[in-house]
């Protein structure tokens, strides 16, 4: 008789109660529950983006050094940046790295709409090509810089072996890892042939919302492909275009990992980048407080010039 009585009275507990909290939801505005949702991915990316920001700021105006945590930390002021700002091998580091972003971008452009014009034409089988263009993105930038220092090898290479049945020389004469003039163009070369397809997704997508009947117009009024392309196409295509310099232009601005697999900055500092003196500043002298000064500046570097750079594109899109 006891359980049979309480069954009704856990019911009824459970009924009352469900009112109450349906009331409170339906009590908070539409505002309220955004802020409600939005919240905990707030704190996450406070947690994860901005707190590591904002103590590399900090490291970077002291003499902080992560292999002596013990040791007592002197604050320095902007000491660290007047020493980067004046010092030879940071801006030979700069130099470097804009000669690798404004070559690799201007490549993968260019080759990246070609390919994209000649994929939107829909021919037969271009599904299957497709494909396989887009390949070397889907893999990972190990992988790519363990096979490209295979096929740059001088002796068993097959790029050299290519580039020697094209220029009539020996292929162990081709060193293009270990050569002063050719190294930096190797890595200019894997870095083009890895993100070329990305690239050509993104003009895809551009020439893919330009309306059939514009060129329906166009060509009522006789107007030639070549005019057609230049009046039609690269002009409504040109925000997509930008936008994939866009995003080149700031990965390769810090791109680390393929650079220290093909080259490891060498020989000597042809290949240094940015990212690779930041890495040896950080992980190899252990000057911490420098190191975290130094990626401070490429921060506000890279976060300036895109954003100027974003301020053209709007200008382009609002035409």
């Amino acid at each position: 008789m006891n359980d049979l009585s309480a069954t009704p009275r856990i019911a009824y507990s459970a009924a009352a109660m469900q009112p109450t909290v349906v009331r409170r939801l339906r009590g908070l505005s539409d505002k309220a529950l955004a802020w409600l949702f939005i919240t905990p991915t707030i704190v996450l990316l406070l947690a994860i983006n901005i707190f590591p920001l904002i103590w590399t700021i900090y490291l970077s105006f002291t003499s902080y050094r992560a292999n002596r945590i013990n040791a007592a930390t002197r604050w320095l002021g902007i000491d660290w940046y007047q020493s980067i700002l004046t010092d030879p091998d940071i801006w030979a580091a700069m130099q470097v790295t804009a000669h690798f972003v404004i070559w690799t971008v201007i490549i993968e452009t260019v080759l990246g709409f070609g390919l994209a014009v000649l994929i939107d034409k829909k021919f037969r089988g271009h599904g299957v090509w497709t494909t396989i263009i887009l390949l070397p993105m889907m893999l990972s930038p190990a992988v790519v810089g363990n096979f490209w220092t295979f096929l740059y090898q001088p002796q068993i290479g097959l790029f050299n072996y290519v580039v020697a049945f094209v220029t009539g020389r020996s292929a162990s004469s081709f060193q293009m890892l270990g050569d002063v003039t050719l190294s930096p163009w190797a890595i200019v070369i894997v870095d083009a042939w890895m993100w070329t397809p990305y690239v050509m997704l993104i003009c895809l997508a551009g020439l893919r919302s330009i309306p059939d009947y514009i060129y329906e117009a166009a060509e009522v009024d006789r107007a030639s492909k070549w005019r057609q392309f230049w009046s039609i196409t690269l002009p409504m295509a040109l925000p997509f275009i930008m936008l994939a310099v866009l995003f080149r232009g700031i990965e390769n601005f810090k791109m680390f990992d393929m650079v220290n697999l093909l080259t490891g900055g060498g020989p000597g500092s042809t290949t240094e980048v940015a990212s690779i003196t930041l890495k040896r500043a950080a992980f190899e002298s252990w000057r911490t407080g420098y190191s975290s000064a130094f990626a401070i500046i490429l921060f506000v570097t890279v976060f300036g010039l895109a954003n100027i750079y974003v301020k053209a594109l709007n200008r382009v899109k609002s035409r």
